[in-house]
């Protein structure tokens, strides 16, 4: 008998997709493709070893230009020249009756001249991130901005081609797209800055040309998303009132899903400690189901996954924990859950499709968020799932 949780139900979306559930892996970087971009047989079999699990699977981010590349071994959507490698990925997704959703951005100024092999980061203007060694970027010229926008929609005409059901445009994690929505990092005196209305300019025209390449080349249902981080904590900077007036202009744009990045799924407020309302809740108020919603953050069980979807929104997204236990939904279809995988060893690695280099990652990331040079090879279940967790996408 199979078991009998909502988020194992199908879905249809208002374009005619269908998936198979309603759990979303959450894109993760996974640091494996060479070092142009190209992918590598190692990430094709990190894919094909968590399909058919999730009814979508949204890979590792890809670049949209070169100069949008974020790290070392990132994925990239830049040129035609990408398609061959990124359809392995896509068809390795399908194969076994998941969506595949290619997440697409560019990084701005959450990178620096090194990985850009010295050229200095661009971004809507000459702010540098609040981080340690953060590069301070120039800002972009209006051509430029317009250049960026149509790679959005070649990015997503090349997914097509490439095979994907889907993109995901990353409007979040401070990435270029957040960055002009942002008051911290748009301090432009233009069009593309200043007001709500100038500041959503350039997210807007993502969506429109990201669109316009799916009417254009898409022969079959082809889903576009939109992720979005609720707050920032530098002053000036994104807050909650700005991020439910975006909501309430995503709700009427021609996109087929919303995905709130959030490290747990009913985080309150990080800039008011007196508002105990969780941010998904106040979202959903201000959507009024006018675009399905997922929420990703600290889901590790079935029982996480339940409260998730059974508390009304439409999609459960899983990220660490596919990491640890790449069959978790099979498992959890066939009555098998005590089988579930909680924690990670390094004996497991081979098995669970990490690579030397994704381990090499996830470690430095951990000592980078811990302030220490050494790690456990195996790892607690909550501290992997809530502080040692390798880069969401």
């Amino acid at each position: 008998m199979l078991a009998n949780y909502n988020f194992l139900k199908p879905y249809k979306f208002e374009n005619g997709a269908e998936v198979k559930n309603r759990v979303v892996m959450a894109p993760m970087t996974e640091a494996s493709a060479f070092a142009d971009g190209r992918v590598t047989s190692n990430e094709v079999n990190y894919y094909a070893q968590r399909a058919g699990g999730p009814g979508m699977i949204i890979t590792a981010v890809a670049n949209v230009t070169p100069h949008g590349k974020g790290i070392e071994g990132e994925l990239s959507v830049a040129d035609d020249k990408f398609i061959p490698g990124l359809r392995k990925i896509a068809t390795a997704i399908k194969s076994k009756g998941s969506k595949a959703i290619l997440q697409i951005f560019h990084a701005g100024r959450m990178t620096n001249s090194q990985i850009l092999r010295g050229v200095q980061p661009e971004s809507a203007s000459d702010i540098p991130a609040n981080r340690l060694g953060a590069e301070t970027p120039r800002p972009l010229k209006e051509a430029e901005i317009e250049e960026i926008i149509t790679a959005f929609g070649q990015a997503t005409r090349r997914a097509i081609e490439a095979g994907f059901d889907g993109v995901e445009i990353h409007g979040a994690n401070t990435y270029l797209v957040q960055q002009f929505f942002s008051p911290h990092s748009n301090r432009r005196t233009d069009k593309w800055g200043g007001s709500f209305e100038n500041r959503t300019r350039f997210p807007l025209a993502v969506i429109k040309a990201c669109q316009d390449a799916i009417n254009a080349n898409a022969n079959t249902p082809f889903i576009l998303g939109y992720r979005l981080s609720p707050e920032e904590v530098e002053t000036p900077g994104i807050r909650l009132a700005d991020t439910l007036k975006l909501v309430d202009l995503l709700g009427n744009q021609p996109i087929d899903y919303l995905h709130i990045s959030m490290g747990y799924v009913w985080r309150t407020s990080l800039n008011d400690e007196n508002d105990s309302e969780p941010i998904i809740d106040k979202i959903k108020q201000v959507l009024k189901q006018r675009l399905p919603l997922i929420s990703v953050g600290a889901v590790e069980t079935p029982a996480d996954a339940a409260k998730v979807i059974d508390d009304g929104l439409d999609f459960v997204g899983i990220g660490r924990e596919l990491l640890r236990e790449p069959q978790w939904v099979q498992k959890i279809e066939k009555n098998d859950e005590n089988a579930i995988r909680y924690t990670i060893s390094i004996s497991d690695l081979p098995e669970i499709g990490i690579t030397d280099t994704f381990w090499e990652f996830i470690n430095g990331y951990l000592k980078s968020a811990m302030h220490i040079s050494n790690q456990p090879d195996e790892f607690d279940k909550k501290m992997f799932a809530k502080k040692l967790a390798p880069h969401e996408g």
